[in-house]
């Protein structure tokens, strides 16, 4: 026998050039399996028993059998289709023989049989020839295309009961510039000044004015305006910091001094610093210079005296004489600047209401801060009660509301009855609902504070309407006790005033005395569950018609009948700048008092408060209004739907 001895080297290399071999032809009969596997189209693969190992879902053999040939009539030429898979899956082939490991599918004796590759019991594989795949995946195009045809179908008779349907949308024509800054003018509080700004824009830019020397100075860009809380804008001059509210034409002194501008402000120093007006009139294009001075709003020992607190302060812009110009030639706006030569960044229309003729009697309304509290009813018997007292309007500020309060301001609104003015809080303070009022009900020398804005803004704006203005809370009423309404009465303190000294007063007090809401009953009330017979419960004052005996002391919560032409700056109970004197009359408890309906007494009178609910009196002055007020605070509730629950409004 031949025997070949090789070195033990080259026995190593044939060693190594057959396992390459074996691993080359393993990779490549690996790669014949995936091709092939993977030309067959996802809808006709499918797994065997064993779903862990299908990547396609959960089909079985059957399944995809009967799915190709459902696909493929008889006519159809296609190649063979091998199926291996395990025992436990039924095994078909279209000669009728049976195979534990293979299917096959032969529709041609044309086609030429793949042969069968040996696959694991939990692998299946089906492998189709190109001509297959293409038929398969032409039938399924057409299966599809017939299914979405009916679809789309389906779909356009769905629109077309559509097709006559037309939103309504709000087809106002869209406003210009101009015009939305006029509408934006009535919206502001009337405190810009849009409507001369559009002519100012045309005016050619000022060389010179007989007192503004050399400086050219333009009137200041709408868009350049420093706002601030949407209501306020601010100047800053040093370490100050101004908060303008409102500005106000005031020739009320007449033949004494010159007319002047007075300008709503808080400020954030004690002394404020030297300022200037910028005074703008109509047809001129270069503003007239006045020095500003300061009137300051406060006591010092109600507290806040101290830089870094907003204090309230009137502006007060003295009008120069103008040379050719006609008397009633009324400024139109003004700014604040530190420099006569500075632009400003900050301008206010002057108001100037001059209605044909003046009013008796206005009521003004702070802030009004209920945004969880309905005061809706008791509100409507409060204005109606004012009304037939003899008030012309009243003057409401909107801090935040409740719905219904708001539904009801509305009413009277539409009704000429009310003015709603909305307010914020100037610089750093809150402005969040609910959080603003968290902080009135904490800080309330700052809430004292910030009130004598809407106070004075309110005599400002009705200086030539009314005769005089009363600051009034929703829960007080000045009742007259001898007349039955408040000009009557007037007459009768202007007469009484002028017999004890000889000139007008600036203000007409009267006193206060508690209407509160326990206040014990004596027997001789009409009890009918701890309500007046014969009167709706839900009537809060008509309801409570006893009072403490005593009055609050002389000159104690006091609420007045301020005179507009003597009234300078008012304070809630008392005004505390005029011209000439603030002099005051106390109207005789006979003939007037302050009735105020309150669950408790003020928080300085907690002591107090004892003696008032210890002796106690029956009062029904308020009756004398009983008919009509009961009338016609249930007219008003029921056109407003108050007696039906499902038109009732909640707060957020």
């Amino acid at each position: 026998m031949l025997q070949i001895k090789l070195p033990v080297r080259a026995y190593k290399k044939l060693i190594y050039l057959a396992s390459v071999s074996s691993f080359l032809c393993f990779l490549a009969l690996h790669l014949t399996i995936s091709y092939q596997r993977d030309r067959i189209p996802y809808d006709v693969l499918a797994d065997t028993t064993d779903h862990n190992n299908n990547a396609f879902g959960t089909v079985t053999t059957g399944q995809v059998i009967r799915g190709l040939l459902q696909k493929t009539d008889s006519s159809d030429r296609t190649t063979s289709i091998i199926i291996n898979h395990d025992s436990t899956t039924s095994s078909l082939s279209s000669s009728g023989n049976k195979s534990k490991n293979s299917i096959v599918i032969q529709k041609s004796s044309s086609a030429q049989l793949l042969p069968t590759l040996p696959m694991t019991n939990s692998t299946s594989a089906i492998i189709l020839s190109n001509q297959t795949n293409s038929l398969i995946q032409s039938n399924s195009n057409t299966n599809s295309n017939i299914f979405e045809s009916s679809a789309n179908k389906q779909i356009d008779e769905d629109i077309s009961t559509y097709l006559d349907l037309e939103p309504h949308i709000d087809s106002m024509p869209i406003l210009g510039e101009n015009q939305l800054l006029i509408d934006l003018e009535n919206r502001s509080n009337n405190n810009l000044a849009l409507t001369y700004w559009l002519k100012a824009r045309k005016y050619p830019k000022p060389k010179s004015s007989s007192n503004v020397k050399s400086c050219r100075v333009e009137f200041p860009n709408l868009y350049e305006l420093e706002f601030n809380n949407i209501y306020w804008q601010k100047f800053t001059t040093g370490n100050s910091s101004f908060y303008l509210y409102g500005a106000y034409y005031d020739n009320r002194w007449r033949g004494g001094p010159l007319p002047m501008v007075r300008i709503l402000a808080m400020i954030d120093r004690i002394a404020p610093p030297p300022t200037l007006c910028q005074i703008w009139f109509d047809r001129i294009s270069v503003p007239i210079i006045s020095q500003a001075t300061y009137i300051y709003g406060w006591y010092s020992k109600w507290g806040n005296y101290k830089d870094g607190f907003l204090q309230p302060y009137i502006i007060t812009c003295k009008i120069p004489r103008i040379k050719g110009l006609p008397k009633d030639f009324y400024p139109t706006s003004v700014s604040l600047v530190d420099n006569r030569c500075l632009k400003a960044n900050n301008n206010l229309k002057i108001i100037n209401n001059r209605p044909a003729k003046k009013q008796e009697f206005a009521v003004c309304v702070k802030g009004l801060d209920f945004l969880h509290e309905d005061l809706s009813v008791r509100l409507v018997e409060w204005i109606e009660l004012l009304r037939l007292m003899g008030a012309n309007k009243i003057f409401l500020y909107d801090l935040e509301i409740h719905p219904n309060i708001t539904k009801v301001l509305n009413y009277y609104q539409n009704e000429g009855a009310v003015e709603l003015t909305k307010i914020s809080l100037p610089g750093h303070q809150p402005n969040l609902p609910g959080f603003r009022h968290l902080y009135l009900k904490n800080k309330l020398t700052n809430k004292r504070q910030n009130e004598l804005i809407p106070y004075n803004d309110c005599l400002y704006r009705n200086l030539y309407s009314y005769n005089y203005v009363a600051l009034l809370d929703i829960d007080e009423v000045i009742m007259p006790l001898k007349h039955s309404n408040w000009s009557d009465m007037m007459a009768e303190v202007q007469r009484l005033s002028l017999m004890e000294k000889n000139y007008t007063r600036a203000s007409y007090n009267v006193r206060n005395v508690y209407f509160l809401d326990d206040l014990n009953h004596n027997e001789e009330q009409m009890h009918h569950e701890a309500h007046e017979a014969g009167i709706p419960r839900y009537l809060h004052m008509l309801q409570h018609v006893y009072r403490s005996q005593n009055y609050t002391k002389p000159g104690q919560y006091v609420k007045c009948f301020h005179n507009t032409e003597r009234a300078v700056s008012l304070h809630n109970h008392f005004p505390l700048n005029c011209f000439g004197t603030c002099t005051t009359y106390s109207i005789p408890i006979e003939l007037a008092h302050l009735q105020h309906y309150r669950k408790d007494c003020v928080g300085p009178l907690k002591k107090s408060c004892k003696e008032f609910r210890q002796y106690t009196t029956r009062d029904t002055t308020i009756f004398r209004y009983k008919h009509e007020l009961v009338q016609r605070t249930t007219h008003v509730l029921k056109t407003l739907g108050f007696f039906d629950q499902n038109s009732i409004e909640h707060t957020a």
